[in-house]
């Protein structure tokens, strides 16, 4: 898959990169004063596809860099714009930043979560993947949200919109009627390239995650643009939102018809295989995924008291205490 950027609309422009079997998205919003690159990709998505980009359409300097999240398909091309771009002013968010400038850290708090209570981690070549394309720096400043950019022909606010993780941020442009929003909404499934399903949508915190679209939906947007989707224009806009939150009405579905008819715990694996057809139109391996949102769910049962958890033999069981 060859990289591809255009001008979705005036100073509004998308660079898009190769990813596996999927893509990112990088953004550039540019104004006669300044330039605000959203998301940095991996290595090669910055020295493969952006730098070209810019050389050949003459774009830049770029005066800010920001990453929605920690994700190292957002953050792994950190070093190499730095290189490239030493003026650059790198941003994250403050709740970000340490996942931000450390893969090991990355690696163990957020891709381990569930490595010891729940027996789930990346494979062993997928974490060599991530090491092998991720150039990890220091940020130079951290946001909180609600900052304000000036491009010189507008300005752009920084939102926080957590959900996806604590600190991720969008960017609302709304001259153009945009949300840049990285991950922070991911529909039904993550999809590939060519638009087959490739994984389950990876939030982790559910009431952030669903008032984050909420707050996407208040601000009216006419054009969503995510990392690794389709942009989303006029009605498309509304559908990827509604879809977004319906998932995340399904799994609590699932879960308590699944925890009801249960006499005994259940881990959150058991739990997923057991109703995975349901989840979603994923293979095994990829269907494991879905313990991002599906602990995400069981632990605000947990917290209605509907759903209690205890740890037996190291791996963490769930069981149904609401009414059955």
């Amino acid at each position: 898959m060859t990289s591809t950027g255009l001008e979705l609309r005036p100073g509004l422009h998308r660079v898009q990169a190769p990813l596996g079997e999927r893509f990112v998205a990088l953004y550039l919003l540019v104004g006669p004063k300044a330039t605000l690159l959203v998301d940095t990709g991996i290595r090669e998505s910055i020295t493969e596809n952006l730098l070209p980009y810019l050389a050949a359409t003459g774009l830049g300097p770029i005066t800010w860099a920001i990453n929605t999240h920690c994700d190292f398909d957002h953050t792994g091309g950190n070093g190499a714009l730095k290189e490239a771009s030493p003026e650059t002013q790198l941003l994250v968010h403050e709740l970000d930043r340490r996942l931000t400038e450390d893969l090991q850290a990355l690696i163990d708090v957020r891709y381990g979560e569930f490595r010891d209570a729940d027996g789930f981690d990346d494979a062993p070549e997928t974490t060599e993947y991530l090491r092998s394309v991720s150039d990890l720096v220091a940020v130079d400043r951290t946001v909180v949200g609600g900052e304000v950019l000036d491009l010189g022909d507008r300005e752009v606010t920084i939102l926080h919109v957590p959900g996806h993780s604590p600190g991720h941020i969008a960017v609302h442009d709304p001259l153009n009627r945009a949300l840049i929003i990285g991950d922070a909404s991911l529909g039904a499934t993550v999809p590939t390239a060519d638009n087959r399903p490739a994984f389950p949508p990876t939030y982790r915190d559910v009431d952030d995650y669903v008032a984050s679209a909420e707050l996407f939906r208040s601000l009216n947007p006419d054009l969503i643009l995510t990392a690794h989707y389709p942009v989303y224009e006029g009605d498309a806009t509304t559908a990827f939102l509604d879809e977004t939150v319906e998932y995340t009405r399904l799994v609590d579905r699932v879960l308590a018809d699944e925890l009801r008819g249960r006499t005994a715990g259940a881990t959150t694996l058991e739990l997923i295989r057991s109703r995975g057809a349901e989840l979603g139109p994923w293979g095994a391996a990829a269907l494991d995924y879905a313990i991002f949102p599906v602990t995400g769910n069981l632990e605000r049962l947990e917290a209605r008291g509907e759903v209690s958890s205890e740890l037996i033999d190291g791996r963490r069981h769930w069981i149904w205490t609401g009414t059955r």
